[in-house]
């Protein structure tokens, strides 16, 4: 429960100090993604920030390959893990100051594929209507950017110098869209798969019925 507790809390002393707690053992998946930046943004190799952090505490991946988390996160992971720090890995990209992105809402056609690549719901809109950005929600995770077929998205900085207790912050409210955005998608297909089984039951019911009504017709033309 104390580990759990210290991990909700984002309390980054008490994840730096999970290795050597008796009652948690080597470092989780919980606690190494509890250090990273939760941009989603699939830079290190891996299909988001958890991803990444289970294949860190199965020994299948680095702590230096995170761009938008760059040394400091390779340095927090070090100390989580006791392992000698390592830069980040150039192979993976460079660490670039925060940044949002910025949709030229003049050119936008309301496409909807922006919205699909975000993995936080950070952008808002709906079908051949002007989309934005809510500048406050975006990861910075370059996502976007790739779908949009008239090329009016654009990464600006974000003027920000985040301290950790910041940058911490920011990854857990992030983290909590993703997970919100992920419920959501599973509800959205849950709901796409029943009404195609009721569609389903519903035209085998009338298959059936006619092919009663057409055994009726027989019958009496016999």
């Amino acid at each position: 429960m104390r580990c759990a507790k210290a991990i909700d809390r984002m309390d980054f002393e008490a994840i730096s100090q999970l290795k050597s707690h008796e009652s948690c053992g080597a470092p989780t998946a919980d606690a190494i993604d509890a250090l990273l930046p939760q941009t989603q943004c699939r830079k290190c190799g891996y299909a988001g920030c958890r991803p990444y952090a289970e294949a860190i505490a199965e020994g299948r991946a680095d702590i230096n390959q995170c761009p938008p988390g760059g040394d400091a996160v390779a340095r927090d992971l070090a100390t989580l893990l006791g392992v000698p720090y390592k830069p980040l890995d150039p192979a993976f990209g460079v660490h670039q100051p925060p940044a949002v992105a910025v949709i030229d809402e003049s050119i936008c056609i309301g496409c909807t594929l922006c919205i699909q690549a975000c993995p936080v719901d950070a952008i808002v809109g709906a079908v051949k209507l002007m989309h934005t950005v809510i500048a406050n929600e975006c990861t910075g995770c370059e996502l976007c950017l790739a779908p949009c077929p008239v090329d009016c998205i654009r990464m600006v900085d974000a003027n920000q110098a985040p301290t950790d207790a910041v940058r911490r912050s920011a990854a857990a409210r992030a983290r909590r869209r993703f997970d919100a955005r992920n419920v959501r998608l599973l509800r959205e297909r849950e709901s796409r798969t029943a009404a195609a089984t009721a569609d389903e039951r519903k035209r085998a019911t009338i298959q059936r019925a006619m092919a009663r009504a057409h055994a009726r017709l027989q019958q009496r033309g016999r």
